[in-house]
C-alpha cells in the first residue's frame, strides 16, 4: 500500500537524522526495497536497518491489528565499486518499476530516489546529494541531474539492463575483478 511505502520512507528519513545514514538512492516497491547507501562508520547501516524494518513493521501490524513477522528475510548487503558499477546500480534501482511493467518511466513511481534526485524537495530530503555529487564527480546539482538522466537513459536503451539482474541483490560485491577479490 502507498501509505506503507510512505511510512517506510519516513523511517528511512528518521534513520538518516538519527544515525547519519548516507543514502544515495532507493526505491520502495509493492513487495521489496532497494536501498543504496554509503558506509560512513561502524554500525550505522545495521542500526538504520533495524530502526526502519522494526518501526515500519510495528506500524503496519498496529494498523492491521495483527502480530507476527512482517519481513520474510533480513536485508542482504552488496558492496558496489565506486565507478561505472555505482552508476549502473543507480539506474538499475531507478528502473525497477519500469522493468516490472508498473511504470512507463522511472518518474512515474513516486516512492523512489529518481524523483528526489531530479526534483529535490525543499524539506525532508533523504538522498545525500553532496555525497552523490562527490562519488559521481559532479560539481553541482544540475550536472548530477544531467548525469543521472544519462545513466537511466543509457540503461533504458540496453535491453539487458531492463531485465532483472540478480547480481545486484544476491552478490557479496559488484565491480572489477580486483575489487570483488579484495
Amino acid at each position: 500500500f502507498s501509505k506503507d511505502r510512505a511510512n517506510w520512507l519516513r523511517w528511512l528519513f528518521e534513520a538518516k537524522k538519527r544515525y547519519g545514514l548516507c543514502v544515495l538512492d532507493y526505491i520502495v516497491t509493492s513487495n521489496h526495497i532497494h536501498l543504496l547507501v554509503k558506509d560512513t562508520r561502524d554500525g550505522v547501516i545495521t542500526k538504520s536497518m533495524q530502526l526502519i524494518a522494526g518501526r515500519s513493521a510495528q506500524d503496519y501490524n498496529n494498523r492491521k491489528k495483527r502480530k507476527g513477522a512482517y519481513w520474510e528475510d533480513r536485508y542482504h548487503a552488496t558492496a558496489i565499486e565506486n565507478d561505472k558499477h555505482l552508476f549502473q546500480c543507480i539506474a538499475y534501482i531507478d528502473l525497477n518499476m519500469v522493468r516490472a511493467g508498473v511504470a512507463a518511466q522511472p518518474e512515474d513511481w513516486i516512492h523512489s530516489g529518481y524523483n528526489e534526485i531530479q526534483y529535490p524537495p525543499e524539506r525532508y530530503r533523504i538522498i545525500d546529494q553532496h555525497a552523490l555529487m562527490l562519488l559521481s564527480g559532479c560539481t553541482n546539482l544540475t550536472s548530477l541531474q544531467l548525469a543521472h538522466r544519462q545513466w537511466v537513459s543509457s540503461a533504458l536503451k540496453h535491453s539487458d539492463d531492463n531485465k532483472q539482474q540478480s547480481y545486484w541483490s544476491n552478490s557479496i560485491a559488484v565491480g572489477s575483478e580486483a575489487y570483488v577479490k579484495s
